[in-house]
This record gives C-alpha cells, structure tokens and sequence, in this order.
C-alpha cells in the first residue's frame, strides 16, 4: 500500500514543468488542468470560451499554484502562436503540451454539410497540428527536451456510425502523433495520443445524449446509460482517470513512451 511519503512524491512528480491545455475550461481539459498543476506544473488554459478558462485558472491556482487562462481558438494560427508566447512570458520555458480541445458533430453522412465536416476537421485536427508545431518550436528552442499530448479518442482507433467528421479527425490525430513521434525524438520530444471512451459527465456527452436521443426516440439519461455498459467494465470512466493517463504520460516516467495512442476506455476497444 502506497504512504503518504509516495502520494507526495507521485504528486510533485511536475515540479518546475510549465503545461499549457487546450479546451482546459471545462470537462476533460480542466480535469487534466488541474491534475498537472496538482502535480506540481505551472498550468496555461487556453480556452475559445474565455469566461470559463478564467474561472477555471482561478479557482486551480488558489488549490494548487500558479495557473493563467488564455482566450483564443486553437484553428486560428496567431491564437495558437500567442498562447504558446504567453506561458513562455509568464513561465519562462514550456514542457507539456496538451492539445485536448476538440468538437464535434452527430449526422448521417448524406445529411453532413461541407461547413460541418470543415468545421470539425479544423478544430479537431487542425488545432492540434498547430499546437503540436508551436509547441515543438518552443521545446526545440529550449533543447531540452518536451512532451506532447494529443486528445484522440476510441473513435479514432474503430469509426462507428453519425459521427465521420469526428472519427475522421480523431484517426488523424494518431496519424500525426505517429509521425511526429518520429520527427521530433532526435529532440527529445516524446509525442503521443490518449484515447477517451465514454465519459459522460462532460458537456460533450450532455449534447451527444441530447443529439443522440433526437436520432433514436429515447431519453438523454437513457443514452448516457446505454453507452456506460457497453465496456466490460460495465461503467462510464471520469475525466479524472482521463488526466491521470495525461499525467503520467507527460511525467519522465514516460519519457521511454513515445508514438502510441493508449486507450482508456474500461475495454471497450480491444486491439
């Protein structure tokens, strides 16, 4: 059984990092944010809904330490390139990136719009090719080394159907760690993927219960609990496992990890 001597170690494990998280506002970003700054990181949330990125970040750094929010949109490449500018201001260096912003979409293909499939594809895998490149920047400026972290999903490793858009993007997402992982090693830069299964405490699952029980003429509670026992562990997972993966991959105990795109999805996807 672990002391408090090993909770302790385990929790300054990110002493002296500098993270930045996208989408960290809410759900699984800010779950994740406050698991780093838990950690010992100093934490830069950058968020399209500033509002919630400041409370947020405020609320985090009276926990645990010091937090800032940015407000911005991770497909805009002068967004992406300003927060990046601004946790190297306020922080002087940057070790973690976590790309975890995302969207998404529930249609039929035939009734998908081009603006909807564009929509998707920009936020989701665009903006994470922009922070990943920003990011890569700064760490390969700083020489020594750096840790990038990609918001996948179960979608991006088995596509089912109403949501192309999505598992399009969310399959390039580890099409993109996977090169990076490549590129970037001769720096030092480890770059990897964690994939999600259902989290339904999330307002994304609030509006895919809401969509998906539009489609199929049930209740939103009824969708939410369909999904939690589709894994053999027959439950939902939380985003604070979710950030506990991050943790642990942006940790130097991962610093042998790179290139994957590790499910955590209580077995849902199995290959």
């Amino acid at each position: 059984m672990a002391g408090q001597g090993d909770e302790q170690l385990r929790e300054a494990r990110l002493r002296g990092k500098v993270a930045i998280v996208t989408g960290g506002g809410r759900g699984l970003g800010r779950a994740v944010a406050e698991r780093l700054s838990k950690e010992g990181a100093a934490v830069c949330i950058m968020s399209l809904h500033h509002e919630s990125a400041q409370a947020a970040a405020a609320e985090i750094a009276r926990k645990f330490g010091a937090t800032i929010a940015v407000g911005g949109d991770v497909a805009v490449e002068e967004d992406m390139h300003a927060c990046v500018e601004r946790a190297v201001s306020m922080f002087g260096r940057l070790d973690i990136m976590v790309n975890n912003a995302g969207t998404i979409a529930v249609d039929p293909v035939t009734d998908t719009s081009v603006e909807e499939w564009d929509r998707v594809i920009t936020t989701n895998l665009r903006g994470t090719f922009l922070g990943c490149r920003e990011a890569a920047r700064q760490m390969i400026r700083q020489g020594d080394g750096g840790r990038i972290l990609n918001c996948s999903s179960g979608a991006g490793r088995r596509g089912s159907g109403l949501v192309a858009a999505y598992t399009a993007s969310k399959f390039g997402i580890i099409g993109l760690t996977q090169s990076l992982a490549v590129e970037l090693a001769k720096h030092r830069i480890t770059v990897n993927a964690y994939c999600p299964g259902h989290v339904t405490s999330t307002p994304m699952w609030d509006y895919l219960a809401e969509r998906f029980s539009q489609l199929n003429g049930v209740t939103p509670a009824d969708v939410k609990k369909a999904v939690a026992h589709e894994a053999p562990l027959d439950r939902a997972g939380t985003p604070e496992e979710i950030a506990g993966l991050v943790a642990y991959l942006a940790s130097d105990e991962a610093a042998f990890v790179t290139g994957e795109s590790v499910l955590i999805d209580g077995g849902l996807v199995r290959f």
